[in-house]
């Protein structure tokens, strides 16, 4: 099934690891096979984990981005997520934690990551941040 992308006029997504800038108009991007395609707004620099959460999101999207390469990042989501879940008391989180482990057991890393993002957007709510979406300054690169 075809993934369609509406973009906005100079909105970034990384595709298959390169960062790709629509132009300067609205357009749609259909692609037609499977590919690794993250938007602009949750893609987080290794330099924005800071919070425990993050530290968990960071290794999972670099999954995504690089499956070839997960292995590279699974330990350091294993060592993150361990530490989130035994500070957790929130059985719904903690359920969310189990989620994505079991989907990145079965390498379906984007739907990990989608998962991860409640996990952040949790941690935000509970430290009184109020940035939207995954990283604080929204970049890609």
């Amino acid at each position: 099934m075809p993934l369609k992308l509406s973009l906005k006029p100079g909105e970034r997504f990384v595709l298959n690891g390169a960062v790709v800038q629509n132009g300067d108009r609205r357009g749609v991007l259909i692609l037609q096979n499977k590919a690794s395609v993250l938007r602009e707004k949750d893609i987080m620099q290794e330099e924005e984990a800071v919070t425990p959460a993050r530290h968990i999101y960071f290794p999972v999207m670099m999954m995504y981005l690089d499956e070839a390469s997960a292995g590279r990042y699974y330990d350091e989501f294993v060592r993150r997520l361990t530490e989130f879940m035994n500070v957790i008391r929130n059985p719904t989180v903690l359920s969310e934690c189990v989620n994505i482990s079991k989907h990145i057991m079965e390498r379906e890393y984007y739907k990990a990551l989608m998962l991860c993002r409640k996990l952040v957007d949790y941690e935000d709510e509970r430290l009184g941040n109020v940035a939207s979406g995954v990283s604080d300054s929204g970049g890609a690169g």
